[in-house]
């Protein structure tokens, strides 16, 4: 529920953080998300907007998190003013019955709307959300998502199985995703219907027409430093983690407290080939000895000899990548590393 009082404290909070983050006004990227963004009224949210514009002077890809229900053209025309060229839509499914099982009311006619009026604005930079293994979906439901998602033209797809997570909505119904044979079909039929269509698998959940891969999360997958501001954000800087508290309420009372997790350097060479390998062209192994003073040939060297030997992972090109056996296991690769 929408509580404007409530904003309006959250929006000096947020205030607060960036007074006291030191963020650079060198940034490449912005991701505007947790949740949705344009939920706020138009004028909150061209106050948040404002709070960024200092940062924002360099930024080659500004993106923000849309529900497609909560965006209309006062809020768009926002969105361009303040520089913003990269939207990520929450579709989903195109499934009615679906949708009002995550508790979601838009139909295709309000995602048609939804496009337009990013693209009057001059948006068109836009990525779309699929769901996948939803409790009950069928394979018929999701190849109609998914063609209804292509009739939208998006330049970029982002792929996800549905993760029930404890005191979720779907945990406490006794919902369950499906078995892990049909989940599999889904997502290995999505891989060939999108690349088909043009669109490039460049990690393992990201399709993208040439030219559209997004830049700030090929920052998380090269293991690059980020700044997380606001309630539920983490970030990673200077070997350090960060989580802020996801309580609203807790955030607004002191928006500076956040829980640090130290990574040891071993924590870091794990994370940065768990993040490195989640990409297509795989990660690049002259950064990862720079990074760290050691070649992780050396490091990882017996694990490392086992994949290449079995044809799990392979370098080229200096890059370490899973082959495309060793891709659809990756889980395991990374068991056997750690």
């Amino acid at each position: 529920m929408y509580h404007k009082e409530t904003v309006e404290q959250w929006l000096s909070a947020i205030r607060k953080e960036m007074e006291h983050a030191c963020i650079p006004d060198t940034l490449e990227t912005i991701y505007i998300g947790g949740g949705t963004p344009t939920a706020l009224e138009a004028e909150q949210l061209d106050d948040l907007l404002f709070l960024i514009d200092p940062y924002a002077k360099h930024v080659q890809e500004y993106t923000i998190e849309i529900n497609p229900e909560t965006l209309d053209a006062t809020k768009a025309a926002v969105l361009r003013i303040h520089g913003i060229n990269r939207a990520s839509i929450g579709f989903q499914s195109s499934d009615h019955n679906l949708l009002s099982l995550m508790g979601r009311n838009h139909t295709m006619e309000t995602m048609h709307t939804c496009m337009h009026l990013l693209r009057r604005v001059g948006i068109t930079n836009i990525s779309l959300d699929l769901m996948y293994s939803l409790p009950g979906q069928s394979m018929a439901q999701l190849q109609q998502s998914l063609f209804d998602a292509l009739s939208l033209k998006p330049t970029h797809m982002s792929l996800y199985s549905l993760t029930i997570e404890e005191n979720t909505v779907f945990k406490k119904k006794g919902y369950e995703h499906l078995d892990e044979d049909s989940e599999a079909d889904m997502y290995e039929w999505i891989v060939e219907t999108l690349h088909a269509k043009g669109y490039h698998q460049y990690e393992v959940s990201n399709f993208a027409l040439d030219g559209y891969w997004s830049r700030h999360n090929i920052g998380y997958w090269q293991y690059d430093d980020f700044i997380g501001i606001g309630a539920g954000a983490s970030g990673k800087e200077n070997g350090s983690r960060y989580d802020h508290v996801r309580s609203v309420q807790a955030y607004i009372k002191d928006p500076c407290n956040r829980q640090l997790i130290p990574l040891s350097m071993e924590d870091q060479m794990f994370e940065s080939l768990m993040m490195g390998i989640r990409m297509k062209e795989g990660m690049d192994l002259a950064v990862f000895e720079k990074r760290f003073g050691e070649s992780f040939e050396h490091h990882y060297g017996t694990v490392l000899a086992g994949m290449l030997e079995q044809g799990y992972m392979e370098i080229v090109d200096g890059r370490l990548r899973a082959s495309e056996k060793g891709y659809e296991i990756m889980n395991s690769l990374l068991v056997e590393f750690l």
